[in-house]
């Protein structure tokens, strides 16, 4: 799949994702403080912090699977806080989780077939749409095993597939390169930027491979015990010391020394 080059982009109103101010407690216990992001159609926007910072729970309270206690959700200007996922995902809002969603005891192949029926794809753009994913993701090999005997890398991959294939004008990537070999992130890398650029959806990628998130990344997004701590270009924030000393290491400032 060839890249195209990186071309900064402006959102027109209404094609974003945004939280607004959003706060999640946990019988007293503060998961989510005020924290506030907008995805614009085209960026890719990464969310980082120490396990337990909060993020997959901004991710749940994102696409519906969760309810912020206090703030709002808003997919293309309309507030979406009280929807359902379902109703969020045929608006354009698809997501991948950490642990398998998929159809265990369905192929690889049909488990992304599935997926584009669900957004009203026919059968034959359901194969081919398939078939191109599965190429892109290395998972072509795979096609034809059931879901449940996959590999903890390649689940994951499953997952992005499964959610590319809804055409998403919108999609959260919940550790996606979690168990991916380091040989495989380039081609990884590809796919993310096609996905914003050529298909202009909104992509926010959360993950622990700090390499991918600023190689891939717009804007970086960074929470720490459920507050924003920083936010800004990649280049921003690996400058920035509060993040070294919360997430990066404190030797990140002295990578350069």
């Amino acid at each position: 799949m060839a890249a195209t080059p990186r071309v900064a982009q402006e959102g027109r109103p209404g094609e974003t994702l945004r939280a607004s101010a959003v706060s999640r407690s946990f019988a007293g216990v503060h998961a989510l403080r005020e924290v506030t992001l907008e995805l614009r159609r085209g960026d890719v926007v990464g969310l980082i912090g120490p396990n337990g910072a909060g993020k997959s729970t901004f991710v749940n309270v994102l696409s519906g699977f969760d309810r912020p206690t206090t703030g709002t959700v808003e997919l293309e200007g309309r507030d979406v806080t009280r929807w359902t996922p379902g109703r969020r995902g045929r608006k354009g809002l698809a997501r991948t989780f950490q642990h398998s969603h998929s159809f265990r005891g369905l192929s690889v192949r049909e488990n992304v077939e599935v997926a584009a029926l669900a957004v009203g794809a026919r059968a034959s753009a359901a194969r081919q749409r398939a078939d191109n994913l599965l190429r892109a993701l290395n998972l072509e090999a795979h096609a034809q095993r059931p879901a449940q005997t996959l590999a903890h890398g390649d689940e994951r991959r499953l997952g992005v597939a499964r959610a590319i294939a809804m055409n998403p004008r919108f999609v959260l990537l919940d550790e996606p390169a979690a168990g991916l070999p380091e040989a495989e992130v380039p081609d990884f890398t590809m796919v993310l930027r096609e996905l914003s650029e050529i298909h202009g959806a909104g992509v926010l990628l959360i993950d622990h491979n700090m390499a991918l998130i600023m190689e891939v990344c717009d804007r970086i997004h960074v929470l720490d015990q459920g507050r924003t701590l920083a936010e800004g270009t990649p280049v921003e924030i690996r400058a920035n010391l509060d993040v070294a000393a919360a997430y990066l290491g404190e030797t990140a400032v002295h990578d350069d020394a």
